[in-house]
């Protein structure tokens, strides 16, 4: 996390050109902005310290780390500092045609590959006395090719979850400049999983007494046990499934109920329907249990069915829904915000993702559902408005428009876009006026109305505090047109959110 280097090059200017050419690490382009605005997806502070002749951008992060962004979209953490940093970038002329390399590629291609790059630079200019001289005067050691190409492999893989790149306008993801693999989400959400279920078949006391007081583990536990399946696991899987029915209904306690009634005992059916009866949701949502007097293969024959529709064996082919929600669960913010990024991404550029498998003619939006719905528990609301505006696009009948846009205005008041709030509310006062079908034929007289009726109050005190007062009359006068076609329940609290909102105005009035 050491910048020496850095200050050094800020302090002599013949380093700096020695750094800028023939290396290419400019901190005289240091003054100019990225070929477009960018921003961290984390939220977390950059600054540009130095460029390069492509249109490349050099930032230090928070933590000191150095990502490069390309001008093609593309972005890496290339040293854990910006001394680090310029080891690779002084000690590897080129260092963007080794992107590929890693230590797995083993010492002697390497160092063939370098050779090869290095002598193709040597053909337009010197390079060997230049990096001798910089290397000393700036104090950084004298490493192989070798153990170069394992400090940038290193760096690079660090990229994410923390040092995601977004466009700063549209909050697309940046490609990673690398293409090395990654370990699938499921890896790191699982490993406490993973522990806990070994600790559960050592019998460790702890562990036991811990899962029926920790949902989180216990969920975590059960989804490890579904990949992992030992003949030996009935016990702990009767104690994880009798007080995962603690969280009502999960889908990690209809789990646990097909990991138990895959063994075939009958004499689990007793239990398995206690906890069917613990509310009414679990009762409704394990309703296809075998009845008392079932046999063995009844049992297993039901739990099989569930088994191969809604779970199976393998977690790559599990909805990466599952992986984010557990994620979240545990803490790992911005490893989930990553992968909800980056699926969000690929529904911008392929929408044919949303065709309904049975029904190609139709979209299936609830995948964009559950992206603003996680994207929400993240707390990255920007992007969970991007979403939500897509989705809305995309809805079929009235009803399901205004209340995709209702959420839309929401997210846009929340995220201060207030001229675009009013323009979304003008939209579904639009579509009540004319709908195109029946869907709406009951708004007035359920709760939707209402709903609709106080994100116009909502939105008035926003323009009133901002100072926008025509544009809050405007709206005051909407909501109040609203207020007046409604009937049902909660009406006199809606009068009552009508008049304080018409007080707010005359005050800033």
């Amino acid at each position: 996390m050491t910048d020496h280097a850095l200050r050094l090059l800020r302090q002599d200017s013949h380093l700096a050109e020695l750094a800028a050419f023939p290396f290419n690490f400019d901190l005289a382009r240091a003054d100019a902005a990225h070929v477009e605005p960018v921003r961290l997806a984390s939220g977390g502070p950059l600054e540009v310290v130095a460029g390069d002749d492509t249109g490349g951008t050099y930032f230090v992060c928070a933590d000191g780390s150095l990502l490069y962004a390309d001008s093609e979209g593309s972005a890496g953490i290339i040293g854990s500092s910006v001394d680090e940093a310029l080891e690779t970038v002084i000690g590897l002329p080129g260092w963007h045609d080794y992107l590929d390399l890693s230590p797995s590629n083993g010492e002697e291609a390497i160092l063939a590959r370098v050779a090869e790059i290095e002598e193709e630079i040597r053909e337009c200019h010197s390079i060997d006395e230049e990096r001798a001289e910089l290397r000393a005067a700036l104090g950084l050691p004298e490493r192989s090719p070798v153990e170069l190409i394992g400090m940038l492999h290193a760096a690079l893989l660090r990229t994410e979850p923390d040092f995601l790149l977004l466009n700063g306008e549209e909050l697309c993801a940046y490609d990673l400049l690398d293409r090395h693999p990654r370990p699938p989400l499921w890896e790191p959400v699982l490993a406490r999983g993973r522990a806990d279920l070994a600790s559960l078949r050592a019998g460790e006391r702890t562990v036991w007494d811990l899962m029926a007081e920790d949902p989180v583990r216990r969920r975590l536990a059960l989804r490890a046990a579904q990949f992992d399946r030992a003949e030996g696991d009935l016990g702990l899987l009767r104690h994880l499934l009798r007080h995962e029915a603690d969280s009502s209904m999960t889908d990690e306690l209809r789990l646990a109920a097909v990991l138990v009634g895959l063994r075939g005992d009958v004499a689990d059916l007793p239990l398995l329907h206690e906890v069917r009866e613990t509310d009414y949701d679990t009762h409704c949502g394990l309703s296809e249990i075998p009845e008392p007097g079932a046999d063995a293969a009844e049992l297993v024959h039901w739990a099989e069915e569930l088994d191969d529709s809604m779970f199976g064996t393998d977690p790559a082919d599990e909805p990466l829904s599952t992986w984010t929600e557990l994620a979240l669960d545990q803490g790992m913010t911005e490893l989930a915000r990553v992968a909800l990024i980056r699926e969000l991404d690929e529904i911008f550029l392929d929408q044919t993702k949303l065709r309904h498998p049975l029904d190609p003619t139709r979209m299936e939006t609830s995948q964009i559902n559950w992206l603003v719905h996680d994207l929400k528990r993240v707390g990255d609301l920007p992007q969970a408005l991007r979403a939500r505006r897509l989705h809305a696009t995309l809805q079929e009948s009235a009803w399901d428009r205004v209340s995709a846009r209702l959420d839309q205005a929401q997210l846009e008041r929340a995220c201060g876009q207030l001229a675009r709030a009013n323009g979304t509310l003008t939209s579904i006062r639009a579509i009540l006026a004319d709908p195109g079908d029946d869907s709406l034929r009951h708004w007035t007289r359920v709760n939707f109305g209402r709903f609709i009726a106080e994100e116009h109050y909502a939105l008035t005190r926003v323009l009133a505090d901002a100072a926008l007062t025509e544009e809050a009359h405007i709206l005051l006068t909407a909501a109040d047109a609203i207020l007046g076609e409604l009937s049902g329940n909660g009406m006199k609290s809606l009068r009552e959110l009508a008049e304080e909102t018409a007080e707010r105005l005359r005050d800033v009035s």
